[in-house]
């Protein structure tokens, strides 16, 4: 019996011999198929009898927080309660983790035009839902949201609550789960409570 002949890979970013091109090309493909999801979810509902509206399959800043049906937020598995003297309160840690921009630049293209967002991108800051130091997952897409600096109070001054977080979380007055919640769900709140 004569073997199969074997078939070749036909060349697409993610096999070509650009890195960069692997990273953007995966990057698509993790946003793709989060937004497939959602056109699923739409589709059923038409199904059943509502109203699909193409409104729907686009994500919306809710004042300084993101839209949760688009940005979830996702935690990474590597960090837990146990081991955060080990992760995220070794001085340093996110700088091991966080993505490059060569992957980080077009996911926040891609997420611009989800939000609807226009203007120049560096208007935003590609923010983590959950930041890297409360044990954030750094490349998620669902984790990942193009985040106004303005108006006040925006990205700036939601990076000031991560850090007071991730202080209380370090120094034990507060759980990771708690900060993570916090962070995720109205830093707004822990915002008012802290500026001065």
């Amino acid at each position: 019996m004569k073997p199969r002949p074997r078939r070749q890979k036909r060349p697409t970013p993610a096999n070509a011999a650009s890195p960069r091109a692997r990273v953007v090309h995966h990057a698509r493909r993790r946003l793709a198929l989060a937004l497939t999801a959602g056109s699923l979810v739409i589709g059923a509902a038409a199904a059943a009898g509502a109203v699909a509206s193409p409104a729907l399959t686009h994500c919306s800043v809710n004042g300084a927080m993101p839209d949760h049906s688009c940005t979830a937020g996702a935690l990474n598995p590597n960090v837990t309660q146990p081991n955060i003297q080990q992760t995220i309160c070794v001085a340093g840690y996110t700088k091991t983790i966080r993505p490059l921009v060569s992957y980080t630049n077009p996911l926040k293209a891609e997420l611009m035009r989800s939000y609807g967002l226009s203007g120049p991108a560096s208007s935003y800051e590609l923010d983590h839902l959950i930041s890297l130091e409360l044990g954030g997952n750094p490349t998620s897409p669902s984790n990942l949201w193009p985040e106004p600096y303005l108006p006040v109070p925006g990205a700036h001054e939601k990076d000031k609550v991560e850090n007071y977080l991730h202080s209380q979380v370090c120094g034990g007055q507060m759980s990771l789960a708690q900060a993570q919640h916090v962070i995720a769900t109205d830093w707004l709140s822990e915002w008012n409570s802290i500026k001065t």
